[in-house]
């Protein structure tokens, strides 16, 4: 084997040591508590707003997909999501007109309501325009959550649920965090599954 095929395979060995190491030490309460959370704004119909930078935009527009269409079932009411990274026309108006840091802060300030959710995707958890959007969130009355790394940065201070991973690798982040938007959609569709024997078994009453 050429030396540089053996480098390349102790890079991912590690890589996925350190997956594998993350998971094992990953604190599971704070998923529950965003599931619980997630669970209670689909039954009141509540909307969840999720944006990220980078990366962590990607894992926004993702899970806004996951969590709008593979947690319903049937007659269950849907989770409403809106990624504000989506709408890249208005991002860059608020961008060139006040600045970057403003361009998820003054969408979210136009359209959430008290008992919304606002979830914040940042690896460092010191991203401005992130910062300042939790902060509108919570000034409105809604709820915040935070998906950050083992630094967490000033998010995970400010947000009501933190979700902070034991890894500071910014790949590795990216990863967990897209994990998690899967592992909470699965428990919500399976909830879902449950609420529709409820809503069932009442209208059989």
């Amino acid at each position: 084997m050429a030396s540089d095929e053996i480098v390349r395979l102790a890079i991912i060995k590690k890589y996925f040591d350190d997956i594998k190491s993350a998971l094992d030490n990953m604190a599971l309460d704070p998923i529950l508590e965003v599931i619980n959370a997630l669970q209670s704004a689909r039954i009141q119909r509540k909307t969840v707003y999720v944006f990220g930078n980078g990366g962590s935009a990607a894992t926004a527009s993702h899970c806004a997909c996951d969590f709008s269409k593979g947690t319903n079932h049937n007659d269950v009411p849907g989770l409403k999501v809106i990624a504000l990274n989506d709408n890249v026309p208005l991002m860059t108006a608020w961008a060139n007109d006040e600045s970057y840091y403003q361009l998820y802060a003054r969408q979210l300030e136009n359209i959430i309501d008290r008992g919304d959710i606002a979830m914040g995707i940042s690896v460092s958890g010191n991203s401005p325009n992130i910062l300042n959007c939790i902060k509108v969130a919570r000034a409105m009355g809604a709820l915040t959550i935070g998906f950050t790394s083992k630094i967490g940065g000033e998010l995970k201070n400010i947000v009501d649920i933190p979700v902070s991973l034991p890894i500071d690798n910014m790949e590795q982040s990216e990863d967990l965090h897209l994990l998690l938007t899967h592992v909470i959609t699965t428990c919500l569709r399976v909830s879902a599954l449950e609420l529709s024997v409820t809503y069932k078994n009442r209208g059989e009453q």
